[in-house]
């Protein structure tokens, strides 16, 4: 199985990823998810993955979690379906490999899973 790369070709964390599975000549494929966008059953599975909440996934630093008051949102569901509706607000990358995964921030956390 190859990795998954949950990725913003604009931002240099993403970029940095790709890089290093470039480097390892490890097998990937990108998902550009601003351009695929996510559904509510991906977001669970990769929260699974990465034993997460649904908050700690988020960039706060986005003006759309700004503008959106997506930091008051408590419930769950709530900030999952803020996320797709402001896929902006996704932390990039997510990397994925079978039944393990991290946030590429930094790149070097891909690492651990490879």
């Amino acid at each position: 199985m190859s990795i998954l790369i949950y990725h913003n070709p604009r931002w240099g964390k993403s970029r940095n990823s790709v890089r290093i599975l470039k480097e390892k000549k490890i097998d990937y494929k990108i998902i550009e998810y601003l351009k695929n966008p996510l559904d509510i059953i991906e977001l669970k599975q990769i929260l699974k993955i990465l034993d997460l909440k649904a908050e700690d996934i988020i960039r706060k630093t986005e003006q759309d979690y700004k503008d959106n008051d997506i930091g008051d949102i408590k419930d769950e569901e709530k900030i999952l379906e803020a996320i797709l509706r402001y896929p902006k607000i996704l932390q990039r990358p997510i990397i994925l490999n079978g039944k393990k995964g991290v946030i590429g921030r930094p790149p070097e956390n891909i690492l651990s899973i490879i």
